[in-house]
């Protein structure tokens, strides 16, 4: 998560402690909204699970993403 709270930091400007609150948010929300079994996952991503192994739980994320946005 701490890599993830980084780059929002520098590419939006806020401070690490908003952007950490931010991913929380984002993060709370997915968690509420995905498969037990994925948020769980989305758990370990974000604790710095190895990333070979969530290949699914991206693509998850990515058409939950897209779902989101309208796209």
């Amino acid at each position: 998560m701490d890599e993830l709270v980084k780059q929002i930091a520098a590419q939006t400007g806020i401070s690490e402690d908003m952007a950490r609150k931010a991913v929380n948010v984002v993060t709370d929300y997915l968690k509420d909204k995905l498969p037990d079994s994925i948020a769980g996952q989305l758990d370990a991503l974000l604790n710095g699970a190895d990333l070979s192994q969530t290949d699914d739980l991206l693509d998850a994320g990515k058409d939950l993403l897209g779902g989101l946005l309208g796209k």
